[in-house]
């Protein structure tokens, strides 16, 4: 038998006293003795890194608890010493009591002067973190056109802008056959409508084929567009087919951007920023570092008057009560809870169920339930009062800390986050995370030392030292905060670096298709 020296607590982590589980900092191997509560305690069986380990007996039925809360039953008996995952966890569908602002935080104002970032002032009074020219396509059918056009801004034709930070191409798989009324069709609209309007865009070509049922014309009608934002319209059918439409959008780009580049950074308020937050890859760490210290810099931000954005309807679910009880009004709550039961019908309605989630990769990194992965996820909220709930790609206007309903699944979550008019995303991840979301930046969080020294070029910062000892939740957190003023004010990320985003806008698709 291998003998460990150190006690337990060098080798996991403890979230809160009560609980029936502690997570493992390193491999940890079967037949190790060590010592918990001054007590030899023998692993009955290998624990990898960032998986749970039973420091209390749970009988089989029982729940067994980890951030204090619930995250599943006892599928057997569970012994001190066990590796507890999916061979011994399974889904808690005891219902949760839901209460309304009983928990609610007023975060005080910070001390010293107000924090300002470099921002581009846009004529509605919003300010943007980039300075891009957008095409947006009404339909799959002007796709290819569209990126033949931003393709042509690549290299020396941009290179004498440079306060031009690119020209993108918004294109998508939808825009026809689509039932106009429907709720798929609106979620769509209401999508390339709030990419429309995003302060990040100071240009705009809106391109159409001519007899899709989302004209390009749509997009913008009674759209309330900032009144310095330069657009123009392009159907391909009405310029004469493909080559043509190319040329001449070519040309309307070309004419903007002497305008575009003209336009130069000054100094803004923090309280303007919209801050998305968003995670994926998650593994065990992810609620104890780099989630928890985006939920500090969340409270810092909010602090300072600005607006922060959790999403990721399928990942709270389970720990929907602790964002109840800080919602500033029943209704707020409420709202919450209904996109919560729609997602339940929808998943029943395919014929399945929100525990489908966590992924493969989650389990490998050592999620067990969509309970455990909810309760790691809202972390990122931090602890400030939950201002409001919008549906997908909603303009976002309220300040504080809100929610937004979206899918799990990144691209299309952080799609909506940036429709509803984030400036900055924040995405934390334990597996490996290379997303991008122009025309926002998107500030990539590693959770754990490993993957980020793994994978260093594609992460932007380390919270895995929370876990190493070397620093603490509200130390990274301030590094959040600090990063995301940095980046908002042009310094790029890495995926900027990398020109990643574009094929990363991916809206949400529902509905009938005719």
């Amino acid at each position: 038998m291998t003998t460990l020296t150190p006690a337990l607590t060098d080798l996991a982590i403890l979230l809160r006293p009560g609980d029936d589980v502690v997570v493992a900092t390193r491999d940890l191997q079967s037949g190790a003795t060590v010592l918990h509560d001054g007590e030899p305690l023998t692993l009955a069986q290998s624990v990898p890194r960032g998986h749970k380990l039973a420091v209390r007996a749970v009988p089989a039925g029982a729940q067994v608890r980890k951030y204090g809360q619930s995250i599943g039953l006892a599928t057997r008996d569970i012994a001190v010493g066990d590796h507890v995952h999916t061979h011994n966890l399974g889904m808690d569908d005891t219902a949760r009591e839901h209460e309304f602002g009983t928990a609610r935080v007023h975060l005080p104002a910070p001390d010293g002067p107000p924090r300002t970032f470099q921002g581009y002032r846009r004529g509605d009074g919003r300010w943007g973190t980039r300075n891009y020219i957008g095409i947006l396509t009404s339909v799959n059918c002007s796709a290819s056109s569209a990126k033949l056009i931003a393709d042509q801004f690549r290299g020396p034709l941009l290179d004498a802008y440079p306060h031009v930070d690119g020209v993108m191409a918004l294109t998508h798989q939808s825009g026809c056959g689509l039932v106009p009324a429907s709720e798929g069709a609106q979620i769509m609209m209401r999508t390339l409508r709030g990419y429309a309007a995003h302060p990040n865009f100071a240009g705009l070509l809106v391109l159409g084929l001519g007899c899709e049922m989302l004209p390009a014309q749509s997009l913008l009608d009674g759209l309330d567009l900032a009144p310095d934002k330069v657009v123009r319209t392009l159907v391909i059918q009405e310029s004469g087919g493909i080559r043509k439409t190319v040329r001449a959008g070519v040309e309307a780009i070309t004419e903007m951007l002497p305008a575009i580049d003209a336009l130069r950074r000054e100094p803004a308020p923090v309280s303007e920023l919209v801050l998305g937050m968003n995670c994926g890859g998650s593994d065990g760490y992810s609620g104890i570092t780099a989630n928890p210290a985006l939920g500090h810099a969340s409270d810092l931000l909010v602090a300072h008057g600005g607006a922060t954005i959790l999403a990721e309807t399928p990942e709270v679910f389970g720990a929907e009560h602790l964002l109840t009880r800080r919602a500033v009004s029943e209704e707020v709550g409420q709202a919450l809870l209904r996109r919560i039961d729609w997602w339940q019908s929808y998943a029943a309605h395919g014929g399945g169920s929100l525990d489908n989630n966590p992924s493969p990769g989650n389990k490998a990194g050592g999620l067990t339930t969509i309970l455990e992965k909810s309760l790691g996820a809202v972390a990122k909220g931090g602890s400030a009062e939950l201002a409001a709930v919008y549906e997908y790609a909603e303009r976002v206007t309220a300040k504080g800390f809100t929610f937004m309903d979206t899918p799990g699944y990144d691209p299309v979550s952080v799609t909506g986050i940036v429709a509803g008019g984030s400036t900055v995303v924040v995405f934390t991840t334990g597996r490996g995370s290379v997303l991008g979301c122009k025309p926002t930046p998107s500030i990539k969080v590693s959770t754990n030392t490993e993957m980020y020294l793994r994978m260093a070029e594609d992460i932007d910062l380390n919270a895995g030292r929370i876990v190493d000892g070397t620093a603490t939740i509200t130390e990274v957190g301030e590094e959040i905060f600090e990063k995301v003023i940095a980046v908002a004010s042009g310094e790029q990320t890495v995926s900027e670096e990398l020109d990643l985003g574009q094929d990363e806008f991916i809206p949400w698709q529902l509905g009938t298709v005719t």
